[in-house]
């Protein structure tokens, strides 16, 4: 009915519909190309036509298939959990055997300084000649097989007595590195991360700073360590925005924040709420409850952190209690860590004890941690 009284939109539908079939041949065809570019099927065809004459078909038993599998992956992990053990009893009685010493003065290969030299030619302190060769099963890096580097954060001064003393007794681990390689060629990398915050990497290979000069990475901030060094926590972080957080407070809270979440991993849960007079929690969809520390999470608060400003007074206390509750609440679900449970506070002071409300939730089991950054400390 409606096409007979316009006939002009017979061919308007029919342009959009060729249209519209063009742009799903397109995409299909987009489809087909990055999956032949990423899937190497192209190459697995080519491989097929030159061996094609000699294939066969040949019937398999399932259920042995899985079962040599099984039985590959359990002594593969074996061999891992083996190597792994050998390093930790040697890290335990090198440290065991060894007694600090604040004067002590330790050349060791530091990372970023091996192969350096300074404009007379001479090696750079802490460099030394070190040598380097290509290694395919280290995707052709160039690598040291005999021995490993030290990588010290740049914040952190790398002759500092804590530094010299732990790459001293670390040093024990060389052996261990490559008498693990030797047992186990596939084993890639192998390191020891201190809580002292030097990094030590097997085989040796050489670090380089970006363009500002500065190598970011710091052991103790990654997954892997944090979640081996700490248990499972659920965590609310309490973050003050009252009218004397202005200016440079603020930023530093910002970044206290951002910092704290480094230290999170999948196995633990926050939240974080600003307060002044009022409660603000910085994601208003998740009011009351906690979410897991994964890395998308963690980037999305992180987003909200921009858009906190600083205005009226802080009234802890009903933060406070907002924060327990929550604790008190999720853990009766049976979700979150199921362990420790902690508060951190972010401000610049604090007027009140607040024991009415420790008394109120947290005494006298002390269930839950307390500590205040930015301010003074208090404990629960």
């Amino acid at each position: 009915m409606i096409l007979s009284r316009y006939p002009w939109m017979y061919d308007f539908m029919l342009n959009y519909f060729h249209l519209v079939k063009l742009w799903a041949s397109a995409f299909g065809g987009e489809i087909k190309s990055i999956s032949a570019k990423y899937s190497g099927s192209q190459l697995l065809q080519k491989k097929y036509k030159e061996f094609e004459k000699s294939v066969r078909v040949e019937e398999i038993d399932g259920m042995k298939v899985v079962k040599t599998l099984a039985k590959k992956m359990e002594e593969m992990f074996r061999m891992k959990k083996e190597a792994m053990r050998r390093l930790v009893e040697a890290a335990e009685e090198a440290h065991l055997q060894h007694e600090e010493d604040p004067e002590l003065q330790y050349e060791y290969f530091n990372a970023v300084l091996i192969n350096e030299v300074d404009e007379e030619g001479n090696n750079v302190e802490l460099g030394g000649e070190f040598v380097l060769e290509p290694n395919d099963h280290f995707n052709n890096l160039s690598v040291n097989l005999s021995l490993s580097v030290v990588q010290v954060p740049t914040n952190m001064y790398n002759k500092d007595p804590a530094i010299v003393n732990g790459v001293y007794w670390s040093e024990a681990l060389n052996k261990v590195f490559v008498d693990n390689f030797e047992k186990d060629p596939s084993l890639i990398w192998q390191y020891f991360g201190s809580a002292k915050g030097f990094f030590r990497q097997y085989p040796g290979v050489k670090w380089h700073p970006d363009e500002h000069g500065v190598i970011a990475f710091d052991c103790r901030n990654r997954k892997w360590y944090i979640q081996a060094a700490t248990s499972p926590k659920d965590m609310v972080i309490l973050v003050d925005v009252s009218g004397s957080m202005k200016g440079l407070r603020l930023t530093i809270a910002r970044q206290t924040v951002s910092s704290i979440l480094d230290t999170l991993g999948d196995d633990d849960f926050f939240n974080i709420i600003a307060y002044n007079q009022e409660m603000h929690y910085v994601e208003p969809c998740l009011n009351g409850t906690l979410v897991r520390a994964d890395r998308n999470n963690k980037a999305h608060f992180r987003e909200h952190l921009d858009k906190l400003f600083a205005k009226g007074i802080g009234l802890l206390g009903d933060a406070l209690t907002e924060a327990f509750t929550i604790l008190s609440d999720f853990n009766q679900t049976g979700h979150g860590s199921v362990c420790s449970q902690a508060i951190m506070l972010v401000t610049d002071g604090a007027t009140q004890m607040y024991d009415d409300v420790f008394a109120k939730f947290n005494w006298p089991d002390r269930k839950v941690r307390y500590r205040s950054w930015l301010g003074r400390r208090y404990n629960g």
